[in-house]
């Protein structure tokens, strides 16, 4: 009799469980929320994060804190939400560097797909191939033969080791059989700073920070990274048009929490930050930075995060990327 009570339990605490799961559902966001960002303020990344931050806040009533936490190829900023309280207060919004440095690194204080739950996709777009102007190239197989009558003597900079623009380059070279010299800085807008002047002559940045440099000649973009061509630069062919055949590599941002964060949490803000990116104010804003708005749900960037982590794996090893 004493067993059988047992087992009339459980469902009724299972019951009580769920029924306060559902309240605790209702009730959130009671308190600001935290978006760690990994990367510097001023990136590619990190525009399109405040964006979405102001929205949310308005949408939630609740404040969106946008917390910049660059370094170690986004490392220390996962690892912050990876030991956070998985209660949908501290979130990641985090992009492709995530699945790189998983690979990339011989030794993480987390998992990068075991220790979060994803939310969802909210972008994605090409980075482009840059030069400054007082190199003498000015397409990509101009740069190509440059780099092969140089080798090791032009150098690129990227937003930091284990960063998706240090990886794009290290892609580029392997495919285009050159060699170039990596320099890496600790964020974006050190590293375009160095290329406006020409202290480095080869960038892969994010098209929010190359068009306006573009347009006022200060850099020359030779090519997209991207597979298709991207609308904020429809006149830039992409690295596969421009002559090195099979390239492609793509910037996406996503949001991902700590493992645990109940389901109930992550529909609520899948729903409404699905909502806020299907406005078309929201959608606009976004191009102008070189981002598509790009929707998934939890689902489907769990799997899709999967993939990426194999896909990079596989190219980490092929050309041999190292953290230096």
């Amino acid at each position: 009799m004493r067993v059988v009570g047992r087992q009339c339990a459980i469902p009724a605490m299972l019951f009580a469980l769920l029924a306060a799961l559902s309240s605790y559902a209702q009730t959130y966001p009671a308190r600001p929320i935290r978006m760690i960002v990994p990367f510097s303020p001023g990136g590619a990344t990190d525009v399109p994060a405040r964006i979405l931050g102001q929205r949310m806040s308005e949408a939630l009533a609740q404040q969106v804190i946008v917390d910049n936490r660059p370094g170690a190829g986004s490392v220390l900023g996962a690892d912050a939400v990876a030991k956070a309280n998985p209660d949908g207060y501290t979130l990641l919004l985090t992009a492709t560097t995530h699945v790189i440095s998983a690979s990339l690194y011989k030794k993480l204080p987390y998992d990068a797909i075991r220790d979060f739950a994803a939310i969802m996709q909210i972008g994605s777009g090409p980075n482009v191939l840059t030069v400054h102007p007082s190199l003498p190239a000015k397409s990509v197989l101009e740069l190509v033969a440059l780099a092969r009558s140089r080798p090791g003597k032009i150098d690129y900079a990227s937003s930091g080791n284990g960063s998706a623009q240090h990886l794009f380059g290290a892609l580029f070279m392997s495919q285009a059989k050159i060699t170039l010299m990596h320099i890496p800085y600790k964020g974006s807008a050190p590293a375009m700073t160095d290329l406006m002047s020409g202290q480095v002559s080869v960038g892969f940045p994010g098209i929010a920070l190359a068009l306006p440099h573009t347009k006022a000649g200060r850099l020359r973009s030779l090519a997209v990274t991207s597979a298709a061509r991207s609308k904020a630069m429809a006149d830039v062919p992409t690295i596969d048009e421009a002559g090195v055949k099979g390239y492609a590599a793509t910037l996406w941002l996503g949001l991902l929490a700590p493992k645990g964060t109940p389901p109930e949490i992550i529909n609520r803000l899948y729903e409404e930050i699905a909502r806020l990116l299907r406005q078309p104010d929201v959608e606009s804003i976004y191009l102008a930075t070189g981002t598509d708005v790009t929707i998934t749900t939890p689902e489907q960037f769990g799997q899709f995060i999967k993939a990426e982590y194999e896909k990079w794996a596989k190219v980490i090893k092929t050309v041999d990327a190292q953290v230096n």
